[in-house]
């Protein structure tokens, strides 16, 4: 490798340095947790469920929330695998707390950041360095008083229950962090001695993903029509500093198609569906989602009320439950990273909600392949990302090598181009003519110096953008203690 590469390649490193520290907006920190929750809703709806209906109009709708029998004060359920520790409770039968083992907020072990350092040397700032959390990424964030994510409710039903109703269960706490089998836990209540409702969470001690069944049961002689609606909640800080580099809010996939919405622009509820294949609440790095059984019956609802508190539902088609029977709701949950890898895994397209751009993915998805593959081999990716950078430029060095060839053979035929100017300097049209005589006497390419460049162009923004999104790198070291990427990407 020649001293003009190795040139080019430090002060390109050199640009994007200077381009995080100064120009590149850092994100405020906030106590808000950087990664959002996640729904899952679908409904199974019977053969025979738009006849039933029809033929039974005494099916009364109670407009008020149902009650349960319990007066017992909420208890907290943990729930420890490998790769998360949760808490449920029983208010709700809901989520209290998501925390994602895998991803610190801060690396606690890495050496202090030098971009700030660098920032405050040459500008004469002394900006304190941001202080560091020990704690795990958490995806839930609600505030006193808001239901907790993927509370069940029954609107437009026979009978509702409250997001906030207490619930019944015999676990204390599930370990599965050695464990080689699914286990389950289980919350139960009755309301209004009309229907028992049971939301059984099964968890695998490999992934991030979770099973939730609702089963409804009718206690009564009569059918009842109960439509389910799963929602998360999540409380968004109004003065928090929007990333131009990622979205943080709703997201849902409605045929195939991505719809985001930006929480400070949802003044009013939105309804989207039906055929939603997947719907939830997604930071740039990780997504809480909620997949439904029967996506061409579920709708998508997003919101945010006058408490900042935005919520995302899927809710499904509406099933008769004749008497003394009972009808059952099933959703699988992800929530944890978007890394491309577990969201394929899921076969609904979650692996969309990586927004790499819609040409760039296709040049972002093969080097983020080349990057784990070697990350395989090499388990540090800040020496990952050298030797894929390094690849592409061996690629590329044919390339680079016609350029500066030409570049040459161009600095070559300079002075010949001068004594044209000066000899048709009145006849601009003849000097067009004659200087593409002389390119093609002397088997000169014009464009032969630039047009390699232009190639690697769409290659570089595509490794950008892979680098940029999926969550793989996010809170890495690179050897010697440094962060691999500056302090505005970093989790917090």
């Amino acid at each position: 490798m020649d001293k003009k590469t190795m040139l080019a390649i430090v002060l390109s490193l050199g640009v994007l340095l200077v381009y995080q520290a100064f120009f590149a907006k850092p994100q405020v920190p906030s106590k808000q947790t950087a990664v959002p929750s996640q729904q899952a809703t679908s409904n199974k709806k019977t053969e025979a469920q738009p006849a039933q209906t029809a033929a039974i109009p005494n099916a009364a709708v109670i407009a008020k929330e149902s009650s349960s029998k319990s007066t017992a004060p909420p208890k907290d359920i943990q729930v420890e695998t490998a790769q998360y520790s949760a808490i449920f409770s029983t208010k709700g039968g809901a989520l209290k707390s998501f925390q994602l083992k895998g991803y610190q907020k801060d690396c606690i072990n890495c050496a202090d950041d030098i971009y700030p350092r660098i920032k405050n040397l040459i500008t004469g700032n002394k900006q304190p360095l941001p202080p560091r959390s020990k704690g795990y990424v958490e995806l839930v964030d609600v505030k006193e008083g808001m239901p907790y994510p993927l509370a069940v409710t029954f609107p437009e039903s026979s009978v509702d229950v409250a997001a906030d109703a207490v619930y019944e269960t015999d676990a204390a706490k599930l370990d599965l962090t050695a464990a080689k089998e699914k286990k389950r836990l289980i919350f139960s209540q009755t309301f209004d001695d009309k229907i028992k409702v049971e939301k059984i969470f099964t968890f695998n001690p490999d992934n991030y993903t979770i099973s939730l069944d609702v089963k409804v049961y009718n206690l009564t002689a009569a059918p009842l029509n109960q439509t389910p609606k799963l929602s998360w909640q999540q409380y968004v800080d109004p003065n928090k500093e929007v990333d131009s580099y990622g979205h943080e809010g709703p997201v849902a996939s409605i045929a195939r198609s991505i719809e985001r919405e930006e929480p400070k622009k949802l003044d009013k509820e939105k309804i989207q569906g039906p055929n939603v294949l997947w719907s939830g609440y997604e930071s740039k790095y990780f997504i809480a989602s909620f997949i439904p059984e029967n996506p061409s019956l579920t709708s998508t609802i997003m919101s945010r009320d006058e408490t900042n508190m935005v919520s995302v539902s899927i809710k499904g088609q509406k099933e008769l439950i004749p008497g003394s029977q009972s009808g059952s709701f099933g959703y699988t949950l992800y929530l944890g990273p978007k890394e491309h890898n577990l969201l394929k895994a899921q076969n609904v397209g979650l692996e969309d909600s990586i927004d790499f751009g819609s040409w760039l993915k296709w040049l972002a998805l093969p080097l983020l392949w080349v990057l784990n593959f070697i990350h395989n081999y090499i388990a540090n990716y800040g020496v990952a990302i050298i030797v894929l950078t390094l690849l592409i430029k061996i690629v590329f060095w044919p390339l680079g090598n016609l350029s500066y060839k030409s570049m040459q053979e161009m600095k070559k035929l300079q002075p010949k181009i001068a004594e044209l100017k000066e000899r048709y300097k009145n006849d601009q049209q003849k000097i067009g003519a004659e200087t593409m005589a002389l390119y093609k006497a002397h088997k000169v390419n014009p464009f032969g110096g630039c047009l390699p460049i232009v190639i690697q162009i769409p290659i570089f923004f595509g490794l950008y953008k892979a680098l940029l999104i999926p969550s793989s790198c996010v809170t890495r070291r690179f050897s010697g203690g440094f962060r691999i990427f500056p302090p505005k990407i970093r989790i917090t």
